[in-house]
């Protein structure tokens, strides 16, 4: 980061009151604001924009009449204390930059951390014990809320309300690993019990960053250009609303279920076009602008999304310093080829794109659960389904959102930056039915969950076209739509596998021709070793004799989720009211 440049003050007349020195303040934020992202990023005006804020709450505080929201954030962990320590630590620089709310006795004041712990092993707990300590020291108040409040908490709602359908049925020695929605609904719950008045709850995965990243600053680095707090607390006191989402840029948001085809692309016409070049050429970088992708350009079934058609090929930018050579640019992707299954893309990240906070604000239909802020009445909506544990409960959640709530519920510019793997070792520190050797790694559960998530996503979409949830079908009715969406996603599923499986045949094929370069002599032996085992790990995936497809295609495991999805739907209006017998009771 630039050292800091002498920043203008604002035009504002001496002994000037404070509501006058507050327009004024406003007014030059806006101005740097328009200038900071004029032609991209400007890097050396970011020190002066974050000065103007930190003095328009000096401004604030003297007054003394502070009437903005209080935020609450709740980050459910598990097992990951290494990307929860990056997550607080950028909250932390966020309230550096910022200053919202102000500091009194050494801590941010309108600001609280629930740190919401799922982890199963004693390191893992212990590691986040010790960072909600250590960050409490440093600015931030964060409450650990362990496995001892979870089960008190539980325990005063016995013989309440029955929550199985909503938090799940867990044996008191096995509290952990529920997953990111039923600890939500938990953490949820212990938010309800303190009755919030004039308090926004902020919910965040601790793989994610209070910050974006820019073209203009290769790397991904997190750059803290949103003021995040100041822009929410806005826009919920000037729209009558009650659920705002974000979303993310960086890593995707979905899993490699669903992203392999386009990868595939990106490499096979990157060997496509270095099979024809001198291996120590100059690598041909994209231009910065030009990297990675916008909205839904990971995803291999964008069109069901409603997004439209995306450019075929996206080219990979090698982060190598210099000038380097297409070895070393191909050796350096290889290298995080198997990144790829634990959740990156290398060649289509997301990247910010700048659009005014408040002006940006729209009416909603997905819910991205790791980021997504909503005022306390609406602790009425917990995640639902959550026991299924389905990918996609984010998307299913905003559908029920948008048919009960409608212009209330809303998303705006405000994504955060999201880094699936652990730096130094391209491996994601903890994601639930993951198993990862050191080069194979098998993502059947999570195949599993991405299948049936879709089906229940579209079965909600089509069911609430007949009025659900605010009018519960038929039986027959939700098995009828049920059994229709899971027939047009197999015939999705396995129209796919097949175009992956041909590319994979042309992979093989381009990268095992002894004629080309990287198969000559030892000094590609780690690349093709790297690109092989990613073949592997394709093939394991979506080949013939795929043990996730065969989980998937198994009659008895598809009867038994057929049963589970119908029996959740049908009980929804029954957690809905034991969730506000729930809330009473607290």
């Amino acid at each position: 980061m630039p050292s800091r440049p002498t920043c203008p003050a604002a035009d504002i007349p001496p002994r000037t009151g404070a509501d006058a020195r507050v327009a004024g303040l406003r007014a030059r934020i806006a101005e740097l604001e328009t200038a900071l992202w004029r032609n991209g990023f400007d890097a050396a005006l970011l020190p002066c924009y974050q000065a103007a804020f930190r003095e328009l709450e000096g401004v604030i505080a003297q007054a003394g009449d502070d009437a903005r929201h209080d935020f609450v954030i709740v980050v459910p962990v598990a097992d990951n204390p290494r990307q929860t320590r990056a997550c607080l630590a950028s909250l932390l620089a966020l309230c550096h930059a910022y200053a919202y709310g102000g500091m009194v006795d050494g801590v941010y004041r309108k600001l609280s951390v629930l740190l919401a712990d799922d982890s199963a092993t004693a390191d893992a707990i212990g590691a986040h014990r010790a960072l909600a300590d250590e960050f409490s020291g440093r600015g931030l108040r964060v409450e650990y809320f362990g496995r001892e409040a979870q089960l008190a908490l539980l325990d005063r709602l016995h013989g309440v309300a029955d929550l199985a359908g909503i938090i799940g049925t867990h044996g008191r020695g096995r509290f952990a690993h529920k997953g990111q929605a039923m600890m939500r609904n938990i953490a949820y719950l212990a938010v309800a019990a303190r009755r919030p008045a004039r308090t926004l709850i902020y919910t965040v995965d601790a793989d994610q960053m209070f910050g974006v990243n820019v073209p203009a600053m290769q790397g991904g680095e997190a750059v803290h250009a949103l003021n995040y707090l100041y822009h929410l607390d806005e826009i919920f006191r000037t729209r009558d609303i009650l659920v705002l989402t974000g979303k993310v840029v960086g890593d995707p948001p979905v899993s490699p279920a669903v992203m392999a085809g386009n990868f595939l692309d990106d490499v096979l016409a990157l060997l496509r076009e270095l099979a024809g070049r001198a291996p120590g050429e100059p690598y041909r970088q994209p231009p910065a602008d030009a990297c990675g992708g916008g909205d839904a350009a990971y995803h291999d079934m964008a069109e069901l999304f409603g997004f439209g058609a995306q450019p075929q090929v996206h080219r990979y930018h090698c982060n190598l310093p210099g000038t380097p050579g297409n070895a070393d640019c191909l050796l350096a992707l290889s290298r995080r080829l198997n990144s790829f299954f634990h959740g990156e893309h290398p060649t289509r990240i997301t990247w910010y794109r700048h659009a005014d906070a408040l002006a940006s604000v729209a009416p909603a239909r997905t819910v991205y659960t790791g980021n997504y802020v909503f005022r306390p009445e609406a602790l009425d909506w917990f995640i639902p389904f959550a026991p299924l544990r389905l990918r996609m409960s984010g998307p299913g959640m905003g559908r029920m959102l948008r048919a009960e709530l409608g212009g209330r519920f809303v998303a705006a510019n405000l994504p955060m930056l999201h880094r699936r793997t652990v730096a130094g070792t391209g491996a994601s520190e903890f994601r639930p039915g993951v198993r990862a050797a050191q080069v194979r790694v098998d993502l059947c559960d999570e195949f599993e969950r991405q299948f049936h998530g879709d089906v229940m996503l579209f079965t909600l979409e089509r069911l609430g076209a007949l009025g659900f949830p605010r009018v519960m079908p038929a039986a027959e009715t939700i098995a009828a739509t049920l059994d229709s969406v899971r027939a047009d996603m197999d015939a999705r599923y396995r129209a796919r596998r097949v175009g992956i499986r041909a590319q994979l045949a042309a992979l093989r094929a381009l990268f095992d021709d002894p004629a080309r370069w990287w198969q000559q002599g030892d000094g590609f032996a780690e690349l093709r070793a790297n690109v092989r085992a990613f073949a592997d790990n394709i093939e394991h995936h979506f080949g013939a004799d795929s043990p996730c497809l065969a989980l998937l295609d198994a009659p008895a495991r598809r009867a038994e989720w057929r049963a589970r999805q119908l029996a959740a739907i049908a009980g929804y209006g029954a957690d809905r009211d034991a969730w506000r017998r729930a809330l009473d009771a607290l």
